[in-house]
């Protein structure tokens, strides 16, 4: 059987992290600011854990 190829979309998107769990962009930050307040705008800053659920989805993806 051959290798299985990395999904590149998800590879694009997610972060692997040392212990091998997975990290994202959180959603909402891209257009539609002026609607959002300062402190919303700023919670959505950094980088998130992705649920336990879709993580085994992600890493089948991601070929690990």
């Amino acid at each position: 059987m051959p290798k299985m190829k990395t999904h590149k979309g998800t590879a694009k998107r997610f972060k692997t992290t040392g212990t091998g769990k997975l990290r994202r962009r959180q959603a909402g930050k891209q257009h539609l600011r002026l609607a959002k307040g300062k402190n919303r705008y700023r919670r959505l800053d950094g980088e998130t854990s992705v649920a336990p659920g879709d993580a085994k989805r992600m890493k089948k993806l991601l070929g690990q």
